[in-house]
């Protein structure tokens, strides 16, 4: 064999794992199909900004090991997360925090605000919830639920509230103090130079064949490695012999505008039907060395169906999909020693990206 190791797929799953076989002293191929590194976390210099080609990633995580793990290989900026909601033109603070209740109700004190939410989730403290909508109502009430969460989510997944699993919101946080960091980690940033940075020094010294299918050349790859690392949709690697999962998909509108600033904050969420995207971003406002650029960049994000060709972005886990993909992983197990399964995509699971990063790392440690 000519290498020890097939890689399938440079995201940050394929790109974190062939980094670890190589420290261990193995030789590994990695391959992508796009014509690109870093799968949906890349991003592009454009204009002196850069910018997050596939939408807004922050990386953040509890996990102290993975934050030196990651600032090893590029040193991270400190970035703290604080979108805003337009609804209608109003503005809102998330996550929900004292700033959104006093914006949704003048309300200042936490007591105050905590009896706010008690009145308003009564009326369905006792149902047990079927739908999302009865989920949302349940945690936090009509008002937020109305003007934060209906629309927007109806837009995100293509479906009314009421004709979603309740699962999908197991919990929405509510902060009873003045507090607009979105993630409660105390490892908070972004790659000095963006997260292509990251991939790049992480994939530095290995070969990476661009451009390649590895579907459409399976037996001559598979020929030339040991083992495999498969990183890629779950269903397509068994040529869709139980059935397609569900996803669902992005598309972006971008343009540069001759402007200092353009909406004052990285990311604004669009949480009514008004508008088809759902947020936009403003990527100079993620990096501090961006600042004093006299052009914004700006990006439109839309929900969008998926369908071959178009990049999967969220698995859709009602119950149907998971027993599919639970089916398809059975299926998996027979290949044990010869094809190990990774990430978002291999597993039919939504990760962020120190979780991905943390499931990358444990795999090689079980690897010879």
């Amino acid at each position: 064999m000519k290498y020890d190791y097939l890689v399938v797929g440079a995201g940050l799953s394929g790109a974190t794992i062939a980094y670890a076989l190589k420290q261990k002293g193995k030789k590994v191929l990695v391959v992508e199909q796009r014509s690109e590194v870093g799968g949906n976390i890349a991003t592009h210099l454009q204009d002196g900004i850069h910018v997050h080609a596939y939408g807004p990633h922050i990386f953040h995580t509890s996990l102290e090991d993975v934050w030196n793990f990651v600032n090893s290989i590029v040193p991270f900026a400190p970035f703290v997360n604080s979108p805003i909601a337009n609804y209608h033109g109003e503005l809102y603070h998330l996550p929900f925090n004292m700033n959104t209740f006093k914006e949704l109700w003048g309300i200042s004190d936490p007591e105050e605000a905590k009896k706010k939410i008690a009145e308003e989730t009564k009326p369905y403290s006792l149902i047990e919830p079927k739908n999302l909508e009865e989920q949302a109502l349940k945690l936090v009430g009509p008002t937020i639920y109305k003007k934060l969460i209906k629309e927007y989510t109806e837009k995100q997944w293509g479906r009314d509230c009421a004709d979603l699993p309740s699962f999908i919101i197991k919990r929405l946080p509510l902060r009873f103090e003045f507090n607009n960091n979105y993630f409660n980690d105390p490892y908070q940033g972004i790659p000095e130079g963006g997260f292509s940075a990251l991939i790049n020094n992480l994939l530095k010294g290995i070969e990476v064949l661009l451009d390649t299918d590895y579907l459409k050349h399976k037996e001559e790859l598979t020929s030339l490695c040991a083992k495999t690392i498969y990183t890629g949709q779950l269903d397509s690697f068994f040529d869709y012999s139980l059935g397609r999962l569900e996803y669902r998909s992005l598309r972006f509108e971008s343009k540069i505008l001759p402007v200092d600033d353009y909406q004052h904050n990285p990311v604004v969420n669009f949480t009514s039907h008004d508008f088809a995207y759902t947020r936009v971003c403003e990527h100079k406002h993620f990096d501090h060395n961006c600042q004093n650029h006299h052009s914004t960049y700006v990006t439109y994000e839309y929900p969008d169906t998926f369908a071959p060709g178009k990049i999967p972005y969220y698995p859709v886990n009602d119950e149907k999909n998971s027993l599919l993909a639970d089916a398809y992983k059975e299926k998996a197990l027979t290949l044990t020693g010869k094809v190990y399964f990774l990430g978002r995509l291999a597993n039919y699971k939504y990760l962020d990206m120190d979780k991905t990063i943390a499931e990358a790392l444990k795999l090689v440690s079980c690897l010879d």
